[in-house]
């Protein structure tokens, strides 16, 4: 428990936020410590079915997409809830955070706008959101959600980041999944079907709202063999009544 607050503690510290009339300055620097040629932005996922133009919305279809068949396996397969967010990574190096990043954006020094960013990060701290990877090396890509970040769909009242692999393979995988069959139309019924009638609901809201329950974003496969991702949004599906992205 000690050397657990020691790590919480560390982090905080490595981070070295410096709050002068509300502006955050991270200090940090690159160095020789990681073998990394650039920092990564988390790749694009696309759906495993082709979208095309269906009645003026780009939908998905009941075609699967090329090389996405492993989509609807049982096998070497976790599909998890897709966090409505947006993408920060961090670069460790030397047993420091030295750099963090809003996909290929870094988080400058004076940047106001930015500050949940890093509230985000020692929100996760505090909640043991890092432990087991902090003193890794290396680039660590997760999701920021709260009051500031897409209209704050899941009522958070703090910032957090939510780490991808270990934290979202542990609390945010769909065990149902496993439960149904993997065609078109079971996928879409399993995703559109109002949470009353079994249909998928946002584990993240779940745990954050002591088991209250609404719809996710969508969901996120992961092939554990590969490390292949593919991504489906409810509002990909021609059927969707809310609001949809652009893309």
């Amino acid at each position: 428990m000690h050397d657990l607050q020691q790590n919480k503690t560390w982090i905080v510290m490595q981070i070295r936020i410096i709050i002068l009339n509300n502006v955050i300055l991270i200090s940090g620097k690159r160095g020789s410590g990681v073998e990394m040629e650039e920092v990564r932005d988390f790749p694009k996922l696309e759906s495993p079915f082709v979208r095309k133009m269906v009645d003026g919305i780009y939908a998905v279809t009941d075609e699967v997409a090329a090389g996405y068949e492993w989509c609807l396996g049982n096998e070497d397969i976790e599909v998890s809830e897709k966090l409505d967010g947006t993408d920060v990574s961090i670069i460790i190096e030397n047993g420091e955070i030295t750099e963090i990043w809003n996909r290929l954006n870094p988080v400058k020094f004076f940047d106001r706008t930015k500050k949940f960013i890093v509230e985000s990060l020692l929100n996760s701290v505090e909640k043991g959101y890092l432990d087991g990877f902090i003193r890794k090396e290396g680039q660590y890509f997760g999701e920021v959600i709260g009051p500031k970040v897409n209209g704050n769909p899941y009522e958070l009242d703090e910032h957090l980041w939510i780490p991808f692999g270990h934290y979202v393979r542990e609390h945010l995988v769909y065990k149902s999944w496993y439960k149904y069959s993997h065609d078109f139309s079971s996928i879409r019924d399993w995703l559109l079907k109002p949470v009353e009638e079994g249909g998928v609901f946002s584990l993240i809201y779940r745990m954050r709202h002591h088991g209250k329950i609404k719809k996710p974003e969508g969901v996120v496969f992961l092939n554990t063999k590969t490390g292949r991702r593919a991504k489906l949004r409810l509002d990909m599906y021609a059927e969707y009544g809310g609001k949809r992205h652009k893309e």
